[in-house]
């Protein structure tokens, strides 16, 4: 390196910039992996493309790009039973800015229940286990460690399936059937034909988690990423319902009625009574 060359500051395999000539803080072309953003991908590429990219290095092929995209449609909006979707309208609700809103959504979807911390488990199971029915027979009987991060309690049900229920719900297996068909063979056209034989050994039905680490294994993404990107991905539902709830008042928010059989009704005044 001569005397006059200044060496790069910035040290990352994702990005790199040219600054402008005369203002160097600010970059007048920006590439991610190699591809310049505003002056080719802009221009040429869908949103998911680019995530693809971002997290992955490359191109994606055009069975993973439309699985991220059925992917990212089915978890967009779990919907206001969801505990993201629910902590998210309860700080709009009480005045609270639209960051804490999605942090509140962010905080009550990263955990083990449903959460993405049970698509990184469900993503190591998949790593281990692979398409091998005895591998996870073995691996049922032992609940994932939780590793160095003691953030999480232990897990109650296994990962990748509903800690209650009877049967798989119905928008799981529609999108499990549309993913596995787009896929082709892998994880989750395995899963799609052994569920029922998984769902038995695991004693629990298959869940939402279950068939987003399939799929994002099968595209290749680490259990670290299929985390981060799980999390990212289930925030506009949480946005739009704390939109909705923050117009609408605290006077108006949704709980949920309770079917008791055995209910005797209103209770009637002493007075009445009398």
């Amino acid at each position: 390196m001569s005397q006059t060359e200044k060496p790069d500051l910035i040290h990352t395999r994702i990005w790199s910039e040219e600054p402008e000539p005369d203002n160097p803080f600010a970059a007048r072309t920006a590439y991610c992996h190699g591809y310049d953003v505003y002056g080719e991908v802009l221009q040429q590429a869908t949103y998911l493309e680019y995530l693809f990219l971002l997290f992955r290095g490359e191109r994606p092929s055009s069975p993973m790009l439309r699985s991220l995209e059925i992917l990212a449609i089915a978890i967009a909006n779990p919907g206001p039973r969801d505990p993201s979707v629910h902590a998210a309208m309860a700080a709009s609700v009480g005045g609270s800015p639209a960051a804490a809103a999605l942090m509140a959504a962010l905080a009550a979807g990263a955990g083990v229940s449903g959460g993405s911390r049970e698509v990184y488990h469900a993503m190591e199971r998949w790593t281990q286990c692979g398409c091998m029915l005895n591998a996870w027979q073995s691996a049922f009987a032992a609940p994932p460690a939780n590793g160095k991060m003691q953030v999480w309690p232990e897990a109650e049900h296994p990962p990748g399936f509903a800690a209650y229920g009877g049967r798989c719900a119905q928008p799981v297996l529609q999108t499990l059937a549309a993913l596995s068909a787009n896929l082709g063979p892998g994880c989750t056209q395995w899963l799609a034909d052994n569920r029922v034989r998984l769902e038995t050994l695991a004693d629990h039905p298959l869940a939402m988690p279950g068939v987003i680490a399939a799929a994002l294994t099968d595209m290749g993404f680490t259990p670290t990423a299929g985390e981060m990107l799980s999390l990212m991905l289930r925030l506009p539902g949480a946005a739009a319902h704390a939109l909705e709830q923050g117009e609408r008042g605290y006077r108006r928010f949704p709980f949920f009625s309770l079917d008791i059989g055995n209910d005797p009704g209103p209770v009637k005044k002493q007075a009445e009574a009398a």
